[in-house]
């Protein structure tokens, strides 16, 4: 017997139970879609704990009855209480060393297309019309790789760290969502065409959170846009008075990996042919919900995104090479051309391949609506921080140092400029924009 069916045999009590009883009755609800065998996990983790009714399991309408030939990796939907998300997270990271692993949902509708949409590829979004990735623009790449700074990158890891918790509903979430907003428009001071905003989450999604969105305009492809994002949230419990959570890994180092592009791309005055936003997202970990909505509200409108990357932790080096570009749940063309950015411009950087399943990360958000996603990743999954969702998630476990982010901070500076394309109407000479001065 496999381990997976001997876990559903035991759970399979568990199951009915959660089925028959209304989680936490009259409290705020959460809908989300996570995978069978996850949620199979995650309803043992809870039953162990004594609380079999924290989450209740329904599949395409019907009871989850662990029906034969269903597949271990079929979406399924599940409700629970919002007060018991930060615990689901951590069974997750706990049992499985999942990051996430599930999406949340305003509604049991919106989750279960979801779910139809994932299990029967016919039903899935029609992709966004692709785009030729050459690589042809090697001056501005170099120009915005050789400036980026590791100390740039290490002070804005220990910034968001010494929040006391960056989680989605606590005030120190919301300062340090301020902080980013204020960093960044430091930045963006001298160039008033660069916007930086607030986005509030509609109710779609339910989070105090705002995410932060720095544009710079493009210019002849003004219409088609590039997005890199990192997400602002950290998680080692709910409680905004005793879960310490700096997350400086998990991912205060994704934002500040680009952050530092952000510096460099203002400063040298680099200008798109495409328009490029920087996104820190809101509530990664209690999931997706920043992105979810931001990708909704972007498909919604008809923005026309031709590339996304995600970096989530980037300053923990677990494997032999260096960065690892992930297969599963982005788009294997873009992939490919993020491994040739790698061979271009980042000499003696090693690349290799992992996968992390379902909602690993943002990245899962814009890839379900047909967007073309990359998750260029830290180490092989299963070989990254161990100390993630913990107090002890510091700059202390990657050395004390940003090396292991600088490297993606370069691989992000080379998509910018091969994909945006575009141009520095007048050289700056890196030194002059390369030390800690620059930072506000």
């Amino acid at each position: 017997m496999s381990a997976v069916n001997r876990l559903r045999g035991a759970a399979a009590a568990v199951l009915a139970m959660a089925i028959a009883l209304p989680a936490y009755a009259g409290e705020d609800m959460v809908w989300i879609t996570i995978e069978r065998a996850t949620a199979h996990r995650a309803l043992a983790g809870f039953g162990a704990a004594g609380r079999p009714d924290a989450l209740s399991i329904v599949d395409a309408g019907r009871p989850d009855a662990l029906r034969l030939g269903a597949a271990d990796t079929d979406i399924v939907v599940a409700r629970i209480a919002e007060r018991d998300v930060a615990d689901l997270s951590a069974i997750l990271h706990r049992e499985l060393r999942r990051c996430g692993g599930f999406i949340a949902h305003r509604t049991r509708e919106a989750a279960e297309q979801r779910a139809a949409r994932s299990n029967d590829p016919s039903a899935r979004l029609v992709p966004s019309p692709p785009v030729d990735y050459t690589i042809d623009n090697a001056s501005v790449a170099q120009a915005l790789i050789a400036p980026l700074q590791e100390a740039n990158i290490r002070d804005t890891i220990t910034s968001l760290g010494a929040f006391f918790t960056r989680y989605h509903n606590c005030p120190s979430g919301l300062q340090s969502a301020n902080w980013i907003r204020d960093r960044w428009r430091g930045y963006a001071a001298h160039r008033p065409r660069v916007t930086v905003e607030m986005f509030t989450l509609q109710p779609v999604s339910t989070t105090p959170q705002p995410s932060v969105i720095l544009t710079i305009p493009g210019s002849t492809l003004a219409s088609e846009v590039v997005v890199l994002g990192a997400h602002q949230d950290s998680i080692a419990g709910s409680n905004c008075n005793t879960s310490r959570s700096p997350g400086e890994d998990d991912d205060a180092s994704g934002v500040a990996s680009l952050s530092e592009v952000i510096r460099v791309a203002l400063a040298t005055g680099y200008k798109p042919k495409r328009t490029v936003k920087f996104i820190a997202y809101a509530a990664e970990e209690v999931g997706l919900r920043g992105s979810e909505n931001i990708a909704q509200t972007f498909l919604t409108q008809g923005v026309n995104v031709v590339g996304v990357l995600q970096l989530d932790m980037t300053n923990y080096k677990g494997s032999s090479a260096d960065i690892y570009i992930y297969q599963d749940f982005t788009y294997s063309p873009q992939n490919t051309f993020v491994q040739s950015l790698v061979d271009a411009y980042l000499p003696g950087i090693t690349r290799g391949t992992s996968q992390c399943g379902y909602a690993c990360s943002d990245h899962a958000s814009w890839t379900e609506r047909g967007f073309h996603a990359s998750f260029p990743f830290e180490a092989v999954f299963g070989q990254h921080d161990p100390f993630i969702h913990t107090s002890n998630d510091t700059i202390a476990q990657s050395g004390g140092n940003a090396n292991h982010a600088l490297k993606f901070a370069k691989l992000a500076a080379a998509y910018v400029a091969e994909l945006a394309k575009g141009k520095l109407p007048q050289f700056t000479p890196p030194g002059s924009i390369s030390g800690l001065a620059a930072i506000p």
